[in-house]
């Protein structure tokens, strides 16, 4: 599986989702997360470079430290809509599995760049089946923002000066997810 987006969550509010999609596939699978969490996937994914490491930076510094490595990411159990995850460990001496929190799991494989697996029955009862689109892969692209007070805004509407200054603002309250929409809808009117 490979992360394909990372979206606010349409079914809870103050969650966020990240969708998974089975490499060389059309199944995805929807994973709901916390705020922290996604933030903690975002800054890894578009190699932002926090000023002070993030929880997860901080775990993958210490699993550094002492030489061990993570192989990969199991999603191994779904339990009344709760997904169950493990990680596969190993140092000069023994290979482990360790029990995770799948946003967790994935907020490490991203910064390990290491593979991500599920199983068949979990695809079946929690995956979605996607359109073909003639194999050309489909990001989702975010032009709504929500601030701090819980206020939508339309990126799309704003000046070009006033995302800058949005960008500038939000990368202060190191809000790396709300950065990375406004990053992509400045990116969007370059290319026009």
């Amino acid at each position: 599986m490979e992360i394909v987006a990372l979206s606010h969550s349409i079914t809870q509010t103050h969650s966020y989702a990240v969708v998974l999609g089975e490499v060389n596939g059309l199944r995805r699978l929807p994973i709901v997360i916390g705020g922290f969490e996604a933030q903690a996937i975002a800054v890894a994914l578009e190699r932002m470079q926090p000023s002070r490491p993030l929880t997860h930076d901080l775990m993958k510094n210490f699993m550094m430290a002492f030489s061990v490595d993570l192989h990969e990411v199991v999603i191994c159990d779904l339990q009344e809509g709760i997904f169950y995850s493990k990680l596969l460990c190993s140092n000069d001496k023994d290979t482990v599995e360790i029990d995770s929190r799948t946003s967790d799991a994935l907020a490490l494989a991203v910064r390990f760049g290491c593979p991500i697996y599920t199983y068949e029955n979990i695809l079946d009862s929690a995956g979605i089946l996607m359109e073909d689109t003639g194999g050309k892969k489909k990001k989702a692209v975010t032009t709504t923002t929500t601030d701090e007070t819980g206020a939508t805004e339309d990126l799309k509407a704003m000046t070009l000066d006033d995302l800058h200054t949005l960008l500038n603002d939000v990368l202060e309250q190191e809000d790396y997810i709300r950065a990375i929409a406004i990053r992509d809808e400045i990116n969007s009117r370059g290319s026009k």
